[in-house]
């Protein structure tokens, strides 16, 4: 029985909705989907990472872009209760350890307390920086420490007169110099002795004189040490004074306070530091030198001590769940970082420079990363392990761990981390990974797979409907007419090269959708229909196409040589696929093979010269195997072959060209004429079946393009593996020139059935014990390899 083609009903899968009622006339009728389609696995992995609280329990998400990855995590994300089974949320401030100012402390506090606990100590300092120096400004402050000083001073001045008058019982005087020194002289009558009079008098009386000096010294010693006693006394009491004054106004100001928080240990405890801190440090607040306290009012927000600030880091919404997508994933931008400031010229940082990262924001949610970006960005992969491995989030300087210099920075104390870390990614990045990262598999245990494709059923059509329509609704988009969600859902078959199957690549459809509605708004439709789905696509084919037009022009001009009428040995019309980043379109290619007396061997022209890949060479080493076991099973076949794609210049790669090679070589090898009005496309293996390739429709489009350019003719047309029928999605105008005779698609399942349609003869037809038929194919290929052996 001859090869049939396929009728024109197996060439494209129109989508008649019967998933959705007839009543059903729109996208308008349909309830959106709040989930992206076809990805029940990738859900349920998420579902499970998130459910589950342990270290390591991080997500790597796995698929191409455009998937919808992220929107289905965001929208699941969306659905999660923050107050169920989660982490606890808490507001992270950073305030001053006053014990030690380099490791500036954590407050934990309740959500949407952090602000509120801001403002209160904002408003403390407001009263206290008025309150205190208007304290130590009235006549009862003045009137004690004025008590405090005349105490000393008479202390002082009764200790001195009681030495003044022993000394002057001894004819000497004690006085004090212009340097501020004690000085103790001899008398001569009311009068100090000069040296000259000093001199002339008796030895004996000069020896009285320095005696009674000498004890005095020692007793004047003792009472300045009993001033400078009395004036460290007297500054103990003026400091006690001071802070039994400011303590009053302190105390009065600060017990709200206290009393609010008192059910936060942590705050309760700074509370009552803080003001102990403030009574050591008075003169902050009383502006006694506005040079020495300018910088601790060098605040960039407020009029207040910077050291009493409340640096919030993170103010947490009780009610909503934590979701951070992190787009620029850099080490300061994740981690935190430390400010530097300059006032009048100092260069200056403290905790309320600190600023925070995505972790901090994240904490007890979720932090959403790209995963190339990750590992892209110096020392970000090492320290997410890090954090993740330590469940803490400290702030290191990132200059201070890369550099060798000692440069003074803050090391404040390490907040708890319960964060969950959402990676996407592709294969490519997940395998390189787990090969050369061991603690990659410890950290994310959870890989969510994201599904490329999906069955195409009634089923899945009315679900992919709804999908169309949460997309619609998502964009205020023109509602889509039945027709219209038809024709998406046949474009998303073409996609997925697959009759049976739907692409999953939502961006693709989201795409589409968005530039069907402006063609449809162009047109001042009132909804999309069928044909503006139509001129949307047409309008993406023309932006895409230049490298097309420019290839089909080489067949016009006559650049690119090639025959798509009459007959030619050794010669065929093979098939590829040129590719971009986004468009792929198929144009034909010439395979020529020619013998020569020779070993057997098959010289592939395109890997001599370099041009040819692996699974190309791999291709031509599997038909050469089918050729000796065809023509060389009990003697070496007697001819050495060269192939080669004629006009090739720009590599090849790929088996799906195998099959048109090896017809190329029987016809060489018999000097039967191949027809050129066929293409053929499909790898084989070593028993000559055909097996299936990729880009069929585009293939099978390319070389229908060309026949027309050149002149279309019955019976052109192109065979292609049996086992690629479904895979079939065809243009419109290819489908009518095969429902109406003009053009041909033949599936075969054996590369024996390809070379019947090219000759016209039977390939492999047996005669008996003298193996096969003089009138076949191979027989007469047979016949001129046994004579070549003769």
């Amino acid at each position: 029985m001859p090869i049939q083609p396929l009728s024109s009903d197996k060439l494209y899968r129109g989508s008649a909705l019967n998933g959705l009622d007839e009543e059903c006339k729109s996208t308008k009728n349909l309830t959106p989907l709040d989930e992206i389609v076809g990805q029940e696995r990738a859900q349920k992995a998420v579902e499970f990472a998130m459910s589950i609280k342990e270290k390591g329990y991080n997500i790597y998400a796995i698929g191409r872009n455009g998937l919808g990855k992220r929107t289905m995590v965001l929208r699941y994300l969306n659905r999660h209760e923050p107050n169920g089974d989660t982490a606890p949320l808490y507001d992270w401030c950073y305030v001053a350890n006053f014990d030690d100012t380099r490791s500036p402390k954590v407050l934990k506090l309740p959500p949407r307390t952090g602000n509120e606990f801001k403002k209160d100590i904002e408003k403390l300092m407001t009263r206290l920086v008025k309150a205190i120096p208007l304290a130590f400004d009235n006549e009862m402050y003045f009137s004690r420490a004025e008590t405090l000083k005349n105490q000393l001073v008479q202390k002082q001045e009764n200790a001195l007169l009681t030495l003044t008058n022993k000394a002057k019982s001894q004819s000497v005087s004690l006085s004090m110099t212009p340097q501020g020194e004690y000085q103790l002289v001899a008398l001569n009558g009311e009068e100090p002795h000069t040296e000259l009079t000093f001199a002339e008098l008796p030895e004996k009386e000069q020896r009285g004189f320095q005696k009674a000096i000498d004890a005095l010294e020692i007793e004047l010693r003792g009472i300045v040490r009993k001033l400078t006693e009395w004036e460290e006394t007297y500054s103990d009491k003026v400091q006690k004074l001071n802070e039994e004054v400011a303590l009053e106004v302190i105390a009065h100001v600060i017990a709200s306070l206290k009393e609010k928080y008192k059910h936060l240990p942590e705050v309760k405890h700074y509370i009552a530091a803080m003001q102990a801190d403030i009574l050591d440090n008075l003169d902050i607040f009383l502006e006694e030198s506005e040079e020495q306290v300018a910088l601790a009012y060098a605040a960039l927000e407020k009029k207040m001590p910077r050291r009493y600030q409340v640096n919030v880091l993170v103010n947490q919404d009780e009610h909503k769940f934590p979701v951070v997508v992190e787009e620029s994933p850099n080490y300061h931008s994740i981690f935190g970082y430390v400010e530097n400031a300059t006032y009048k010229g100092t260069v200056f940082t403290d905790f309320s420079l600190i600023r925070p990262g995505s972790l901090h924001r994240a904490n007890g949610g979720v932090l959403m990363m790209d995963a190339v970006k990750v590992l892209e960005r110096p020392y970000v992969w090492d320290g997410l392990k890090r954090a993740l491995r330590a469940k803490k989030l400290n702030l290191s300087s990132l200059e201070r761990e890369v550099t060798l210099s000692g440069a003074i920075s803050l090391d404040p104390e390490a907040i708890p981390l319960d964060v969950k870390i959402i990676l996407f990614g592709d294969y490519e990045t997940y395998r390189l990974l787990q090969h050369y990262d061991p603690e990659f598999s410890e950290l994310f245990r959870v890989t969510a797979d994201f599904e490329d494709e999906m069955v195409r059923n009634d089923e899945s059509e009315a679900q992919y409907a709804r999908f169309i329509s949460s997309i619609v609704n998502d964009n205020n988009m023109l509602h889509c007419d039945r027709k219209a969600i038809g024709r998406i859902i046949e474009y998303s078959s073409r996609q997925a090269d697959d009759q049976n199957k739907l692409s999953l690549h939502s961006a693709d459809i989201a795409n589409l959708l968005r530039e069907t509605n402006y063609v449809a708004k162009a047109a001042n439709a009132t909804m999309i229909r069928a044909n503006h789905v139509e001129q949307a696509l047409q309008n993406q084919e023309m932006r895409l196409s230049r490298l097309k037009d420019h290839v089909m022009q080489s067949f016009v001009n006559g650049t690119t040589l090639m025959s798509t009428q009459g007959e030619k040995v050794g010669q065929v019309n093979a098939l590829s696929v040129i590719s971009t980043s986004d468009y792929q379109f198929g144009a034909p290619n010439r395979i020529t093979a020619t013998t020569a007396y020779g070993e057997g061997n098959v010289f592939d022209i395109e890997r001599s010269a370099d041009l040819g890949g692996n699974i190309h060479s791999k291709g031509v080493m599997i038909l050469s195997a089918y050729l000796a076991s065809v023509f060389g099973k009990t003697a070496k076949i007697p001819l050495t072959t060269h192939i080669t794609f004629e006009q090739s210049y720009g590599g090849v790669d790929g088996d799906s060209a195998s099959m048109a090679e090896l017809c190329a070589i029987v016809s060489a090898f018999s000097q039967q004429p191949l027809r050129q009005d066929i293409a053929i496309t499909g790898s084989m293996n070593q028993f000559g079946e055909a097996q299936p390739i990729g880009g069929v429709n585009e293939k099978i489009e390319g070389f229908y393009d060309v026949c027309v350019i050149q002149g279309r003719a019955t019976g052109q047309g192109v065979i292609i593996p049996e086992s690629n029928v479904h895979n079939l999605m065809l243009r419109k105008d290819i489908v009518e020139a095969v429902e109406k005779g003009e053009f041909n698609i033949w599936p075969i399942s054996h590369v024996t059935q390809a070379l019947e349609l090219f000759t016209g003869k039977k390939a492999d037809e047996h005669d008996g014990e003298n193996g096969y038929s003089s009138h076949s194919l191979f027989g007469l290929a047979q016949a001129k390899l046994n004579a070549l052996r003769r």
